[in-house]
């Protein structure tokens, strides 16, 4: 099985937290302890952990960034981290702590040529994620949202070098009103790369739905809230996942 299943952390305040359409107003703590969260994730079969930094995609700069560290050198399974990301060298920081890729959201459409030097220098350990809303690029924490399209800036940065991209719709996020199969699908056509959808998932069948589209590039899935409120266990997912291969 390839198509890989990503338990979400989101941190805010140092815990646990899950939004509802990434709003920080609304908030739901689910844990105290972010660590202790990602152990239990790899205990029960994750391959990756998903970890957002939500305080430092607000304020534009790491804000959890010890906690994270923590966890990357910890448990047994790689990490990807998003939330703040904005210079190279917090980027060696957490590549230096033992974190496997890094997601960079803000920086790749507000500042290009940062992206495209860090793509040159570290390849497909930078993801780039594009939180969209209508198909159009958010950024600094979903606060703002631009004119660009998530394919027309996805397509300038395949050109530098961008081999992975994490797609967010956010009006879905935190939701369980299923993913944006269709934007998430045409994304990973148009680009010829690696999309993991974020956003939406609420059941089995719609990550059955997602790996079906994994011969065009989509290949893996960001799971939150689904997880947090028992829809269904990362166990029941991954046997699922292994039975429809």
């Amino acid at each position: 099985m390839s198509f890989i299943i990503y338990p979400a952390i989101d941190i805010r305040g140092g815990k646990c937290v899950r939004l509802f359409q990434g709003d920080y107003a609304q908030e739901t703590v689910y844990a105290d302890s972010p660590l202790e969260m990602a152990k239990r994730w790899v205990e029960q079969g994750a391959s990756w952990v998903h970890l957002v930094d939500l305080d430092g995609a607000k304020e534009g700069k790491p804000a959890n960034a010890e906690i994270i560290k923590e966890i990357a050198r910890t448990i047994s399974v790689p990490v990807q981290v998003g939330g703040g990301i904005r210079t190279e060298q917090q980027i060696a920081d957490y590549m230096e702590a033992g974190v496997a890729r890094v997601i960079v959201g803000t920086a790749a459409i507000e500042d290009e040529p940062f992206t495209e030097r860090i793509l040159q220098a570290y390849g497909d350990k930078i993801a780039i994620g594009l939180d969209c809303r209508n198909g159009m690029v958010a950024t600094r924490g979903w606060l703002n949202t631009t004119d660009v399209s998530a394919i027309d800036l996805a397509k300038r940065l395949v050109s530098y070098g961008a081999e992975t991209f994490i797609y967010t719709d956010i009006a879905r996020d935190g939701t369980l009103t299923g993913p944006n199969v269709e934007e998430i699908a045409g994304l990973a056509v148009a680009t010829g790369k690696s999309v993991i959808a974020s956003g939406g998932v609420s059941n089995l069948e719609d990550l059955l739905t997602l790996s079906t589209h994994e011969k065009d590039g989509v290949s893996g899935a960001i799971v939150g809230k689904a997880l947090y409120t028992d829809a269904f266990t990362l166990d029941e997912a991954l046997n699922r996942m292994r039975e429809s291969v």
